[in-house]
């Protein structure tokens, strides 16, 4: 039979496309010829598959002309994962492998020229992909056979060969073939102390009830927080500790961010599938691409998608750059980030809880406490500094905090101090309410509810909203405002409904705590408590 046809996939950011592999070996000018708008590393793929049949013991169609085709022609791919699918696709039509072996199954890995497999990047986002498309069995190498494994109800084979691959497809005894190698971006290096937040617990915070508070509410509706405040106020050690309070991801989310993890090529395999919220807090100096995405080649997700349903904190937010903070806007607005470029437009998820924490100035010491300031920064660069904290991005912040350093003892010495854990079942019963709540929604938290069915399906009471107005008429707040303070309210009605066990609506004073949370204003905490309370 002189033409046959491989399955694979090729990924689009986060989409993936079930590609057909058409290889036709027939009478002509010998040569081999890959069309459909291949780039450049997997045209230099012909010679790797080449060698690699040869290197397996197999026969190579040296007298003919071998045509191969990656359809749909007009969708353009990148990346050398799809050098499995080719050897075979050639091999079937050279009839050295049974074409019928070949139906319903995909194919995924780069080949060496001894004919073993390398590691590709995107495994499971592309056995999803195949799943969705009636994919029953995939080949991927070895090492990430567990990482496949991770879809249910796909038959999963980890190979190390082409001629391991061949065997399989042809029901013949499997030859030997040495372990595959691991992949370039294995995580090789270890450190004392890199586990360092696996120890930090909210307990260890004194004197900051209001934030303790403004956490507790920012991690039950997944709410971006703004902490303000002069170095030494500790805006850091609060922000550590909120992956802390946080559950553990549903199935739904670790697979997206398991998902996301791979295409990143920053998943290990052997750790299994991400459950834990993920932290990251990138140096201020960090470029765009590191950030939003994008890089050489295949667009790869940067650390806005990395932390997907977790914590990105962003230290020193002023002194980023400009472009990576005007970035910001989409995520925050949107949940995801869309990454464009000449040929290609990639949409990614990004559903973290954003984390800005800002100096009053650039030496970090001004304070408006009397005998207090030790500020040697001019007015008009303050000025310019706390302009960077302002304008569209602070706009979509929910939540502003200004921290001071604690002074002596903790308000209260003798009432207990809430661990973490404690912290987090509360958390994790009012995620379960709105869970219940959201049931075939798009959505999931408080944060990510669409304006409009908030007025028209889940409204604050009519004197609780004639408050919003008002702060919308005196022009504290804007309509983006309006929205984010609803969804405020809600989340403080979920907390304060776990502690009463009966169900809270949005009233005034949840409405008028939001309101203090966003504009950074200080806390009735006996209201706080009382809402708790119930």
């Amino acid at each position: 039979m002189p033409f046959a046809t491989a399955h694979t996939v090729a990924l689009n950011g986060a989409l993936g496309h079930l590609i057909d592999v058409q290889a036709d070996v027939s009478p002509g000018q010998v040569g081999v010829t890959v069309v459909g708008r291949a780039d450049a590393a997997l045209r230099e793929g012909q010679e790797r598959v080449r060698m690699a049949v040869i290197n397996s013991d197999l026969r190579w169609p040296t007298t003919k002309r071998t045509t191969i085709l990656l359809s749909p022609a007009d969708l353009p791919k990148s990346g050398t994962h799809f050098d499995l699918a080719i050897a075979v696709a050639v091999l079937a039509a050279a009839e050295k492998v049974e074409p019928v072996s070949l139906d319903r199954a995909a194919f995924v890995g780069e080949l060496t020229l001894s004919g073993g497999l390398r590691p590709a990047v995107g495994v499971l986002p592309m056995v999803l992909a195949a799943a969705e498309r009636g994919i029953r069995r995939v080949f991927v190498p070895e090492p990430q056979e567990p990482e496949a494994r991770m879809v249910p109800g796909m038959e999963v084979i980890g190979v190390r060969s082409l001629g391991q691959v061949v065997a399989v497809l042809n029901d013949e005894l499997l030859p030997d073939a040495p372990p595959v190698a691991a992949a370039s971006g294995t995580q090789l290096l270890g450190w004392r102390g890199a586990e360092r937040l696996d120890e930090v617990d909210l307990a260890d915070l004194d004197g900051l009830d209001e934030v303790k508070y403004a956490l507790e509410v920012a991690a039950v509706g997944g709410h971006s927080l703004l902490l303000s405040g002069p170095k030494g106020a500790g805006k850091t050690s609060v922000a550590e500790r909120i992956p802390t309070i946080l559950p553990p991801l549903t199935p739904e989310e670790s697979l997206e961010l398991t998902a996301v993890h791979s295409l990143a090529g920053t998943l290990d395999p052997a750790r299994g599938m991400i459950t834990d919220p993920p932290y990251s807090a990138p140096h201020h100096d960090a470029s765009k691409a590191s950030i939003v995405g994008g890089g050489g080649g295949q667009v790869r997700p940067g650390e806005i998608s990395r932390t997907h349903c977790g914590v990105l904190f962003l230290d020193e937010f002023p002194l980023f750059h400009a472009d990576v903070i005007d970035a910001l806007r989409q995520p925050l607005e949107s949940g995801d980030i869309t990454v464009a470029r000449r040929e290609e437009s990639v949409t990614l998820p990004a559903r973290m809880m954003l984390v800005l924490a800002a100096n009053p100035c650039p030496c970090g010491n001004y304070s408006t406490r009397v005998g207090e300031d030790r500020c040697e920064c001019l007015e008009p660069v303050r000025r310019r500094y706390r302009a960077k904290v302002s304008g569209p991005v602070t706009d979509r912040i929910d939540i502003s905090r200004h921290l001071v350093p604690v002074r002596g003892a903790r308000d209260d010495p003798w009432r207990p101090t809430e661990t973490s854990a404690e912290v987090r079942e509360r958390v994790a019963a009012a995620r379960l309410r709105q869970t219940e709540r959201f049931t075939d929604r798009s959505w999931r938290l408080n944060s990510q509810i669409p304006g409009a069915r908030l007025k028209d399906t889940w409204p604050v009471t009519r004197d609780a909203q004639r408050l919003v107005d008002e702060a919308c008429y005196r022009g504290r707040l804007t309509g983006r405002g309006a929205v984010r303070v609803a969804r405020l309210a809600w989340s403080i009605a979920d907390l304060a409904s776990v502690r009463s066990g009966a169900d809270v609506v949005p009233g005034v004073d949840e409405v008028a705590l939001a309101l203090r949370l966003r504009a950074g204003d200080p806390l009735d905490m006996r209201l706080a408590r009382l809402e708790q309370a119930g």
